[in-house]
């Protein structure tokens, strides 16, 4: 009998139960697709020029058309389902995909695969925020931890296994296949979603779909795009497409600023930690994202690998962020993220020019396996403590809103890299069919992309400050995302007892949104005077004595928010709660390393 329930305020799914077991299944499936495409379609470049005849610009499309969409609708994707229903939406995002990646494998010319590609990032948009929210939105509070942890770590397998699946595809039944497997896959995902996953929504979800802010997004980086892969033509034409993705960027501005409910909400970047962390972001990102989009291509073109040889050739990047992305997150938590945000990107550039002694004829692991053990490394090293530091910088309520702006900011800078590269290195479009052309070109794309590193490096030890200590932490520890950070879900409403006139109070650290008021859980607040703690709660405030209110972190919508008694907060150490004395708080961000 399939599940309808619907868990809006008290998610109460056990990991243990059959619901839950299922729920798991469903999330790993569906993220398993969107992740698997990322990582296997570059090590099919080469193969897929050979096959449809086409050029370089084709092959660049192939990747930046399923990143416009993606980028520029992602944000949104995640607004539908706590509106429409996350199961809803999750299920449609799986069965688009799987659609678009039909015709993707059908795809008979580079122009149909291109489309294909395209509509492949809207259902991708749907399903990518889709998992997590559903684990959000189900599991009872004590056990959300280890169901993210659980879908995060077979995300990350599949992840580790897609280079080489890729591969053995590529050069096994064939390229096609790469995007057909994702049907059978989506057969198996749907059914069990529709059977066995509780729908869940958010009832105070209200107010018009951004719908014209995403397109312009989307039109944005399109129009922006297709300049940057065509301007080596020096046509009229494209110049007033460039000029008409810059004038869509601005239009999409000032209709964030004027919407009642914009897919972006601008005030957002009023926080200079978050505006630094995403900058360091584009930085990073644009570097991977031309990274891997060559590396494949050099290793098969000049070096002479075989997709599978160049698919397992970079598995240790993969399987380095899998084994120890919780440890560096950990580690930035006692030490502060400054150092991390730069030694890490600095040793990514330090494999960027170790990158250099690959060529033809290239050893494995004399010449490839130092640069991608470097460049794991340096992953390891700078995207847990990343994914943290956007998380801390902005109010907890909007952390879900600020992990999709990082992650589409990623996405973003990634397909900006793969359309500009060919160009700034001078790459013609038969460019990846001449072994010494296309080494000459990535030559030149690897001091780029270190320097692009380098700049992202001096952005964080200049501007990256240590968080304040009871900022939300990243739910996702574990992964292996290496095309964009992990997302991190966007909260659940907050139950009526927890929220003031004004709107939702502030969680402290370790608290999820929407999560229960239990009794023993903190001294309940009376008007007036200081309320007195429940048993076994602390000590008593005296009274006459009042909390004070907690200010909002930089970026947080403004508001005032109602006093209305001692505020407890939860030790670290398992101590008893016990009332915490009016004192000013620091904004997230704002604490001094």
């Amino acid at each position: 009998m399939a599940v309808t329930a619907r868990t809006r305020q008290n998610p109460d799914v056990r990991i243990s139960t059959p619901t839950g077991k299922w729920i798991l299944i469903t999330t790993v499936l569906g993220s398993s697709m969107a992740l698997l495409d990322s990582t296997v379609v570059n090590v099919a470049l080469p193969r897929i020029g050979r096959d449809l005849d086409a050029s370089l610009a084709a092959l660049q499309w192939t990747v930046n058309a399923y990143l416009v969409t993606l980028a520029g609708l992602i944000l949104l994707g995640g607004s539908l389902g706590d509106r429409y229903g996350r199961r809803r939406i999750f299920v449609l995002g799986v069965c688009w995909f799987a659609a678009a990646s039909l015709l993707c494998g059908l795809a008979p010319d580079p122009t149909v695969l291109i489309a294909a590609r395209a509509l492949q990032g809207v259902g991708g948009a749907l399903l990518t925020p889709g998992s997590l929210a559903l684990i959000q939105a189900s599991f009872h509070p004590d056990d959300r931890s280890r169901a993210v942890g659980l879908w995060s770590g077979f995300g990350g397998i599949g992840a580790a296994v897609g280079p080489f699946l890729g591969g053995w595809l590529v050069d096994g039944p064939g390229w096609r296949w790469v995007f057909l497997l994702n049907v059978p896959l989506a057969l198996l995902c749907a059914p069990i979603a529709l059977r066995h996953v509780p729908e869940s929504a958010d009832d105070r979800a209200h107010g018009r779909f951004d719908v014209l802010g995403g397109t312009l997004c989307a039109l944005s980086l399109a129009l922006v795009t297709y300049a940057l892969i065509e301007a080596g033509r020096e046509s009229v034409t494209v110049a007033l497409t460039g000029a008409a993705g810059l004038l869509a960027a601005v239009a999409f501005v000032f209709v964030e600023r004027r919407h009642p409910d914009p897919m972006l909400p601008l005030d957002i970047f009023a926080s200079r930690q978050f505006t630094a962390v995403n900058l360091v972001t584009l930085c990073v990102y644009a570097a991977f994202g031309g990274f891997f989009f060559l590396t494949s291509l050099q290793l098969q073109v000049v070096a002479g690998y075989s997709a599978l040889d160049a698919g397992v050739s970079l598995l240790p990047t993969t399987v380095l962020m899998l084994l120890f992305s919780a440890r560096s997150g950990a580690l930035a938590d006692r030490i502060g993220p400054r150092l991390p945000l730069t030694a890490g990107p600095l040793l990514c550039a330090a494999a960027m020019l170790l990158m250099l002694r690959v060529g033809a004829g290239a050893d494995y692991l004399t010449d490839v396996l130092p640069a991608v053990l470097v460049m794991g490394t340096g992953m390891v090293t700078l995207v847990a403590p990343l994914t943290a530091t956007v998380l801390a910088s902005v109010d907890t309520s909007r952390a879900g809103l600020a992990s999709g702006v990082n992650n589409a900011a990623a996405r973003a800078a990634g397909l900006v890299a793969v359309a500009a590269l060919p160009l700034l290195t001078g790459m013609g479009p038969e460019a990846y069919r001449s072994p010494d052309a296309f080494d000459a070109a990535f030559d030149k794309a690897m001091p780029i992309c270190a320097g692009v590193l380098v700049a992202g490096a001096v952005l964080a030890v200049t501007t990256v400050r240590r968080p304040a200590p009871d900022c939300r932490h990243p739910e996702c520890r574990t992964h292996a995302w290496t095309t964009a950070p992990p997302l991190e879900s966007r909260g659940r409403p907050e139950p009526p007892e927890l929220s003031g006139p004004s709107g939702p109070a502030r969680h402290r650290r370790g608290a999820m949104p929407g999560a229960q008021a239990s009794p023993g859980a903190g001294p309940e607040a009376s008007p007036g005077a200081g309320p007195q703690a429940p048993p076994g709660a602390g000590p008593e405030v005296p009274p006459g004595t009042r909390a004070e209110a907690v200010p909002p972190a930089e970026g947080a919508p403004p508001g005032p928010r109602p006093v209305t008694g001692a505020e407890a907060v939860p030790p670290d150490d398992g101590a008893p709660r016990r009332p915490r004395p009016g004192t000013p708080h620091d904004p997230p961000g704002d604490a001094a390393d």
